[in-house]
């Protein structure tokens, strides 16, 4: 994680009319029905008692390299897993996660030729969004109707009435293994796991794997090389500060959906001013939660944190910009990002407009523009099982490249939904998985995640993007 850093811009204190509880008088999208008031007062209670996962130091920090990527400096990469599970809170897994992010981060650093944000979608991504309260399977020919699966932070996934049934203890059990994953990642960094005059020890062994292309493999070995020679070079002839490679800054993110969990983590700290999300550094507003006078925006309008907002293709530009003022009323710089989920058939067509009304609004301030190809691609099997289209994925990606390029702007990020694990979840990529693949190692308890080749493979076709531009595509 980030060191402490100095920090002397006065941040401004929290808005009229807002407290971390204020949220319960809005209109709540997404709201959990528990069974047992007394026992989610108690659970709010101890969250409230225990000690930050993150700071706000690393906060401001990461704000200060959002900044900089708004202004084409730095490049983000956020990515990681659909929904945590407690039962993922593995030394092999969360290394897997943090070998491939920086794997892919080093494909992009060497292409960019500028430093790369790295943002985890982990230690806290156990709440998720569904589309209904309920879901109904059949069982011996009988219909059963259960409450839907809100991630491990509500229930658990086994479609049983006592795993369905929210609990809210299993907030802290979130933060109880979200502490762990973070605890393990900053030891990691800390022992020297993510040296980058050492990036050849990252591999996840699939480099060797058959089903990754050879020219890819050569590829990123090649690069790997050169890049630790240069680095090495550097130091030779006295260039001090490259001695901070030796490793890399992760920061962690997930979705702001419970906003009990959020809220009990919320507090002011000394010396600064205004509340702070001390559960995450980046938390995000999702498609389905984004109401401008909704019980989510009022919680987010009222937090230092920086902010990601998913934007999909129902979203008109005008209510972008209006929601743009209430999150950032001040235009701070650092503060907003803006994860575009439009799907490969809308994108060229509705990109534009939505950009063009962010840039010519006065009061919209600077953003980050990301694209998420994963979310606007999901489809369904004719089996029933959810699955994403690695075409589709990289046409969304390219075509949103195309768009910033051609409206005068820039992509500045990209956000992944993916694993270090040999999953098959997603169709397509370098081994041409299809429909019949997917049962072979379908992991995921909601959405379909890229695998490690496929991760990978994104990677490589974003930076020959940025190369083939030398790294500069766009002007705001």
């Amino acid at each position: 994680m980030p060191a402490p850093h100095s920090n002397t811009h006065a941040a401004p204190a929290a808005p009229p009319n807002w407290a971390p509880d204020s949220w319960r008088s809005k209109l709540h999208a997404q709201q959990i029905v528990y069974p047992d008031r007394a026992a989610v007062d108690a659970a709010y209670a101890r969250l409230r008692t225990l000690p930050p996962l993150v700071t706000s130091w690393e906060i401001e920090r990461l704000k200060a390299q959002i900044a900089e990527a708004q202004q084409g400096k730095r490049f983000l990469l956020q990515g990681g897993d659909c929904a945590e599970q407690v039962g993922d809170c593995r030394a092999e897994s969360i290394a897997s996660k943090l070998k491939i992010l920086l794997q892919m981060s080093v494909v992009l650093v060497y292409a960019g030729k500028k430093p790369v944000i790295r943002v985890g979608r982990f230690a806290g991504q156990y709440a998720k969004p569904r589309s209904s309260t309920t879901e109904t399977r059949t069982i011996d020919g009988v219909p059963v109707t259960l409450p839907s699966y809100y991630g491990d932070l509500v229930n658990r996934p086994e479609f049983t009435p006592e795993a369905r049934r929210p609990d809210p203890t299993h907030m802290l059990a979130g933060h109880a293994h979200a502490a762990m994953t973070l605890n393990f990642i900053r030891a990691l960094l800390d022992g020297g796991f993510a040296d980058i005059h050492h990036p050849e020890y990252w591999d996840l062994g699939f480099m060797a794997h058959a089903g990754l292309p050879g020219d890819l493999r050569d590829e990123y070995q090649r690069m790997t090389e050169r890049l630790a020679e240069g680095l090495r070079f550097m130091e030779a002839i006295g260039e001090r500060t490259v001695e901070q490679l030796h490793s890399v800054e992760f920061f962690t993110s997930h979705e702001g959906l419970n906003l009990l969990y959020e809220s009990a983590h919320t507090r002011t700290v000394p010396r600064r001013d205004g509340c702070y999300n001390l559960a995450t550094h980046l938390p995000w507003l999702g498609e389905r939660t984004r109401s401008i006078d909704g019980a989510h925006v009022e919680y987010f309008r009222g937090i230092r944190n920086p902010i990601g907002v998913k934007i999909g293709p129902t979203t008109a530009p005008e209510d972008i910009v209006s929601l743009l003022r209430v999150l950032n009323p001040e235009r701070e710089a650092g503060k907003i990002v803006l994860i575009v989920r439009l799907g490969a058939k809308h994108t060229r067509a509705k990109l534009p407009g939505v950009i063009g009304a962010v840039r010519d609004s006065p009061e919209a301030g600077p953003v980050l523009w990301s694209c998420d190809p994963m979310h606007g691609n999901s489809t369904t099997t004719a089996n029933g099982t959810k699955t994403r289209s690695f075409a589709e994925i990289t046409e969304e990606l390219e075509a949103s490249w195309d768009v910033h390029q051609a409206c005068g702007s820039r992509l500045g990020g990209v956000h992944f939904e993916l694993t270090g694990e040999d999953v098959t979840e997603c169709l397509g990529g370098a081994r041409g998985l299809s429909e019949a693949d997917l049962a072979r190692n379908y992991q995921s308890p909601c959405d379909p995640r890229l695998n490690y080749e496929q991760s990978l493979e994104l990677a490589f076709l974003l930076a020959r993007r940025m190369q083939r531009n030398g790294g500069r595509h766009g002007d705001r």
